[in-house]
């Protein structure tokens, strides 16, 4: 491995980062069809996904100074995609800042954001705003100060509403600095988009304050204060390039890259927490 490559290697994987995510890899099966070893080295193959998210590359494109090929690091993606670890790795990253009381349960935020899909494929649509070409949509819930905690992919068709309680049921139950493990925000925030009768009764069964804005009644604009928050965390997330434009055929694939963008999100900052 060249020494620039290890420097950015180092940059994108750094020591604290693989501590966390060494123990969550599940064991090696090699394939039935025989030739299937174990990699040499899988913090290698785990730098090379975080490569291909961060730059948008093609998989067959991976620079080969990374240790490992394009269909091994391909090859080990789709098997850690199957086996959760892009779930489990963000709510380790969770579990620690949860720990250390870095996660505002005063509110959670809801938001959405579309984009371009190039070659189609599972959980894509016709994007309304923009000429009914294919696309998807990324749905993120947030904590009053934007960092994601539950993720969905969609068709870009689908309306923003449809994600609305699946993605408040998938709020993980993360560690707090003392007492049990907390999932349970106290206020949910959205705009108009999300407003219906039935969803201000479901979150009121639940013990759950709504805050979203009420059409013709309340501009969005007033939840100017705290939208900006999720847009932020949105735009954090849509910096990882492989993100922008979908080339994944399966949305499951795709998810896994939202998935490890919002872990490498959490991570940021949790790194800044131990500089």
């Amino acid at each position: 491995m060249s020494v620039v490559t290890a420097d950015l290697s180092k940059r994108l994987v750094p020591d604290e980062l693989w501590e966390l995510v060494a123990p969550l890899l599940p064991s090696f099966v090699a394939r039935p069809q025989g030739g299937g070893t174990a990699p040499r080295d899988e913090r290698a193959v785990f730098t090379a996904v975080v490569y291909v998210l961060t730059s948008g590359c093609a998989w067959r494109h991976l620079p080969p100074t990374f240790g490992t090929s394009p269909a091994t690091a391909h090859r080990r993606f789709t098997a850690w995609t199957e086996a959760g670890l892009w779930r489990r790795l963000h709510r380790a990253v969770l579990d620690r800042l949860g720990a250390r009381g870095e996660l505002d349960w005063t509110s959670a935020i809801i938001d959405a954001a579309s984009g371009p899909c190039e070659k189609g494929g599972s959980l894509t649509g016709p994007n309304p705003v923009d000429r009914g070409k294919k696309g998807s949509k990324l749905h993120v819930l947030s904590d009053a100060q934007g960092i994601p905690l539950a993720l969905a992919v969609s068709g870009a068709n689908l309306h923003d509403s449809q994600a609305f309680k699946p993605l408040i049921r998938a709020i993980p139950a993360v560690r707090s600095r003392r007492g049990p493990r907390r999932r349970r925000p106290v206020k949910i925030r959205a705009d108009k988009a999300y407003f219906s009768a039935d969803h201000l009764a479901w979150l009121r069964e639940r013990g759950l304050v709504p805050r979203i804005a009420r059409p013709g009644i309340e501009s969005g604009e007033r939840l100017g204060r705290h939208r900006w928050k999720i847009e932020r965390s949105i735009a954090w997330l849509l910096g990882y390039r492989r993100l922008t434009v979908r080339y994944e055929r399966k949305g499951s694939h795709f998810l896994a890259f939202l998935g490890l963008a919002a872990a490498l999100t959490c991570y940021k900052k949790l790194a800044k927490l131990t500089t």
